[in-house]
């Protein structure tokens, strides 16, 4: 499926190249049309955008969005396991997704980069394709908003994976997801407090469960389990076991 290659695209640092392909990327969106309408204009109006602007402008907004804050990280395990031990994990069953599926990324970046998850989804047949961008749809969900909040161009590419994996994400997940720290990126001190935060929920445990089981939804499930320790004492009120992205609500992928 062509069209992730383009969304991929358009989550990727931007380039002179990205700014020039204007009339492709619009292209395949347009020949491929596996999006509605208005999914392809939203998108299109976002390519533009890019395609418009001065590239140092358009690379210093992508960093703003992207890199200065954990609330719209591209890595998707950010999301669910922070920097817990359990990240490594996950990243290695991840990239053995990758290589069963006779995928070799050709970049440096880690697993769990959206663009580089987007860009081996777009490998695999339409069903499996839809399947796979599926899992995280409550990250998806959860970043949608947040751009939605800024008045970003860019909630265009996770409006159309909502509308390419039809799934429905739950609407408590996306909500505890949404009340964790979404600080401006000019706000130094509380972007040093949300990556602050850190708190380990998963411990070594929180695995186990699943081991052997290789596909991201496992590990996005695992974000459910509250660690060892923190589990709620029987008869006592509601108690909050996540303090880093509502990761114990997570969608799975």
């Amino acid at each position: 499926m062509k069209t992730l290659k383009v969304l991929s695209a358009l989550l990727s640092y931007p380039t002179e190249e990205l700014l020039a392909a204007r009339d492709e990327l619009i292209g395949v969106l347009e020949r491929e049309a596996v999006l509605p309408r208005a999914e392809r204009r939203a998108l299109a109006l976002l390519i533009d955008d890019i395609a418009a602007g001065d590239l140092m402008d358009m690379q210093e907004r992508y960093i703003l969005l992207f890199d200065r804050t954990r609330a719209l990280s591209l890595h998707l395990f950010e999301h669910v396991h922070g920097e817990s031990r359990d990240r490594g994990q996950a990243m290695v069953d991840l990239i053995k997704v990758y290589e069963d599926g006779g995928y070799t990324p050709t970049v440096t970046e880690l697993p769990d980069f959206l663009p580089l998850f987007l860009e081996f989804a777009a490998t695999r047949t339409a069903a499996e394709a839809i399947e796979l961008i599926g899992q995280p749809g409550h990250v998806f969900a959860a970043l949608r908003e947040r751009l939605r909040k800024r008045s970003s161009p860019y909630e265009a590419v996770f409006s159309a994976l909502a509308r390419l994996s039809q799934a429905r994400p739950d609407a408590a997940m996306i909500e505890r997801l949404l009340a964790e720290p979404d600080p401006e990126p000019d706000d130094l001190e509380a972007l040093d407090a949300a990556w602050a935060e850190e708190e380990v929920l998963f411990g070594p445990g929180a695995a186990a469960e699943d081991c052997g089981k290789d596909t991201l939804s496992a590990k996005l499930r695992q974000a459910r389990r509250p660690a060892p320790g923190l589990e709620p004492v029987p008869g006592a009120g509601p108690r909050m076991t996540v303090t880093h992205s509502g990761i114990t609500t997570r969608t799975g992928a």
